[in-house]
């Protein structure tokens, strides 16, 4: 990568001046100012000045270079825009007011009677009372809730914000969701779909209150609460017995209903922090087995329109579900341009290739990134076709392991720190975008494309990139076809800061919570500096920002600004490159399903591992399962710690990662290699496969696997 780094070669234009703040030569004349060395420093200044209670004068925070450069337009792909109904963070009517104390109906029961009611249902079975009694007195959840707290008895505890009576909620698990083990049976599902049926046709202001509700149950319930719902879905999709429910043609509305409310439970475990679950509890594996495809193709057809699909509510989708919905539509993308190709040589009456049905990549190794560039480039038409890769001057037919080596390499490469695109940021163990400018971005875009490809082609990529990258990437999901919009300006937070410079989130935490006067402190104002080739430029936050002082009142804010600066700002003409490379090939409607954590899963594969499945789908080539040799390997292996386990894994498949689809889609080779046993073992990383020696006894099997694994880098890519 040959990076230009003269002012001249980087024009700043004038239209991009809102983008990031000026260049200001002057400053606030409070004192003199000396740049922290390092992030950490920010964090010993704060602790100094606690221990100290100094006054002295506080150093402006260094950032790294920031300047501006013409803008890349982005790509418009001819897909329909859509908002999706995931309610994956917070809905606008959330925020809306409602009344907590609504107008009590006329009503005929007590709190005591209504429970006396459901007490005998539940021995009976009969529900009809309890039902007919809520229908016909209450309009509304928030008067059914009003009229049981005025109802009370006696006071009782109430959740905090909510004034919701303990001993009503209660009541209404029993009654309205069913969370009882003595509801599970089938024959009772059906005054449990018309409840539910009453619970998502509420108005807005009653799923608000109840999502409140939720968010505010111990962890245990709401797993409950969700746990039942699936189950209710489930058995409506696949009952065992199927006589004991009515014909699906009567009851279409029953798993739209259990859905809806679901996504209520799924808003309220978004907005708590942390969530109350994994958002993997909320996935019904179940639906693995159903035509999720034509649910796809329903819902891209009519969008969110009142024809239910599980695409309007992707929480309930897996993220194998999502990855064959991607592939799939990836491989219908291939085939349409391979189509297109073929339709275009015939009617030119030109000779057809085979080879056009391909994206062909010719690389020379000492030439890997200028060539890949150069080959992404020349065929940007072609990325959405089945990629092929060939090392020129090697002979060999790419089945998958030449594609493989070709992403590895050219991955290693280019994320080694010397080249300068990423810097490796030792705490959080991840890399991050070089604030560098130069007046060529191409490979930010190169590596974009790869990422995209390797989804495409289900390779596993051995990156570490912080989460918010992946937020970033799915800010928009679909590339907008104003050239003007900007991409990838994520909201980001102190809590992503801390997942990539975690002593500097620190010290800025410090500096909230800071007691003392902060303004006279640490004498700051709203201006970061950073060092250019050994020259300070200073860059303010906010217009002005190098005149406005920052104080106990105005922190948040500063925090905020200088967060937004440091992940957006900074680097915004890098990742916009890295941005249009990945859609560039990725650009589909699917894409709008995915969380930024399952984007992570697709591109990098899983952290869980499990060497008691691997162990189960292992092949072996020269050795038996019975094998002396193979019984002690899986002995050691299934010991190892599993820092161990996952240098195995990177050692033999290049990532210490598991794909999407578990540790059968490894495809994990052991084979019989007939050497002296003094050698280590080796390893062809572009086929998972590792060989073995014949070793005669564990111990010396553990020893050289132990040394060959700790010691991978420059042994195992073949």
């Amino acid at each position: 990568m040959h990076l230009n780094m003269s002012e001249n070669n980087c024009p700043f234009e004038e239209r991009d001046r809102d983008r990031l703040p000026p260049i200001l030569n002057h400053s606030l004349d409070r004192g003199p100012k000396f740049p922290f060395p390092s992030y950490g420093s920010f964090i010993s200044t704060l602790n100094h000045k606690r221990e100290s209670g100094s006054h002295s004068l506080s150093s402006p925070l260094l950032l790294p270079a920031v300047k501006q450069v013409r803008e890349l337009p982005p790509i418009c792909p001819d897909v329909r825009q859509k908002h999706r109904i995931s309610i994956d963070v917070l809905p606008p009517e959330v925020k809306a007011r409602f009344f907590l104390e609504p107008i009590i109906p006329i009503r005929t029961k007590t709190a005591k009677e209504f429970q006396d009611d459901v007490e005998r249902a539940t021995i009976s079975g009969d529900w009809k009372q309890v039902h007919d009694f809520y229908l016909t007195t209450f309009d509304s959840f928030l008067e059914l809730n009003g009229a049981f707290k005025k109802e009370a008895n006696a006071p009782f505890n109430t959740i905090e914000d909510s004034g919701i009576n303990i001993k009503f909620v209660n009541i209404v698990y029993d009654a309205l969701l069913h969370t009882n083990p003595q509801y599970t049976s089938p024959a009772t599902y059906v005054i449990y779909a018309h409840l539910l049926r009453q619970i998502a046709a509420l108005a807005e202001a009653d799923h608000h209150f109840l999502m409140h509700w939720f968010k505010k149950l111990p962890q245990k319930r709401f797993k409950q609460l969700v746990e039942r719902l699936q189950l209710f879905i489930t058995t409506r999709l696949f009952p065992a017995k199927p006589e004991e429910l009515p014909p699906m043609a009567k009851c279409s509305w029953w798993i739209p209903s259990a859905t809806k409310v679901l996504s209520l439970l799924n808003a309220a475990n978004s907005i708590s922090t942390p969530p109350i679950i994994p958002f993997t509890d909320l996935y019904n594996l179940t639906l693995d087995h159903i035509d999720f495809m034509e649910d796809y193709h329903t819902w891209q057809a009519h969008g969110n329109s009142n024809r239910f699909t599980f695409c309007q509510f992707p929480f309930i989708l897996s993220t194998v579900v999502k990855k064959a919905i991607i592939q799939r539509d990836s491989e219908q993308q291939m085939i349409s341009m391979a189509r297109q190709t073929l339709v275009d040589k015939v009617s030119r009456r030109q000779r057809v290739d085979m080879s056009l049905l391909f994206l062909n990549i010719k690389v020379r190794r000492l030439q890997l990134v200028s060539d890949s560039l150069d080959e992404l480039s020349r065929k940007r038409a072609d990325l959405k076709k089945k990629l092929k890769v060939t090392f020129v001057g090697e002979a060999g037919l790419d089945m998958g392991g030449l594609t493989k080596e070709w992403f590895l390499l050219l991955i290693r490469q280019i994320f080694h720190t010397d080249y300068g695109m990423f810097t490796y940021v030792k705490e959080s163990q991840c890399h991050w975008f070089s604030s560098w400018k130069c007046d060529n971005y191409s490979e930010f875009r190169l590596v974009g494309a790869l990422m995209g490809l390797a989804v495409y082609n289900s390779i596993t990529l051995d990156i570490r990139f912080p989460p918010c990258v992946y937020k970033k990437l799915l800010t928009p999901p679909i590339v907008p076809c104003d050239l003007d919009t900007t991409v990838g300006m994520a909201t980001l937070t102190l809590d992503d800061l801390q997942q990539i410079m975690p002593d500097l989130a620190h010290g800025l935490g410090e500096l909230l919570n800071y007691e003392g006067n902060v303004e006279e402190d640490f004498y700051t104002t709203f201006q970061v500096f950073q060092e250019e080739l050994g020259v300070i430029k200073s860059y303010n936050l906010k217009p002005g920002g190098d005149k406005i002082p920052v104080t106990n009142i105005n922190r948040k804010e500063y925090v905020q600004l200088y967060i937004d600066f440091l992940l957006n700002k900074s680097i915004y003409r890098q990742f916009a490159a890295f941005y249009h490379g990945f859609h560039s090939v990725c650009a589909s409607n699917a894409l709008m399903l995915l969380r930024p954590e399952e984007v992570e899963i697709l591109v990098c594969g899983s952290p869980n591992l499990d060497m008691g499945s691997l162990q189960r789908v292992v092949q072996y080539e020269g050795y038996s399962k019975t094998d002396p040799t193979i019984r002690a390997f899986w002995d050691v292996v299934l010991a190892f710690p599993l820092e161990l386990q996952k240098k195995l894994l990177h050692f033999t498949t290049g990532s210490d990662r598991v794909p999407v689809g578990g540790m059968a889609d490894l495809n994990f080779k052991i084979s019989k290699i007939d050497v002296s046993t003094d050698w280590l073992p080796v390893s062809h990383t572009c086929f998972n496969q590792i060989c073995l020696p014949p070793y005669k006894s564990k111990k010396e099997l553990r020893q050289k696997l132990t040394i060959a694994i700790s010691n991978a880098e420059g042994f195992g890519l073949e």
